[in-house]
């Protein structure tokens, strides 16, 4: 039951498209085309396992989990403060 002028609905059309917008953001961070030989960071062989299994990859394991924790300490998105104001 919505309230005011929201329709039925409207809060789970939030949450679906904020899933969806997520999802593109993941998508278009994946590597795309061949891949490479050697890592582009630290100049290592990549195995040609990683390669067959991730299409367009340019990092070693590695080095691809320092840029992934890189990546997530900056992320900037504060998850507590979302689902405190998504209660109220």
């Amino acid at each position: 039951m919505a309230g005011g002028w929201a329709s039925d609905g409207a809060v789970q059309d939030q949450i679906d498209a904020s899933v969806e917008d997520a999802v593109e953001r993941a998508r278009s961070r994946l590597p795309r085309g061949e891949s490479a030989k050697t890592c582009r960071e630290c100049g290592e062989a990549i195995p040609e396992a990683r390669r067959q299994a991730i299409p367009g990859v340019r990092l070693c394991v590695a080095c691809q989990e320092a840029a992934d924790q890189e990546q997530a300490g900056s992320s900037g998105y504060n998850r507590r403060g979302s689902k405190d104001s998504q209660l109220r």
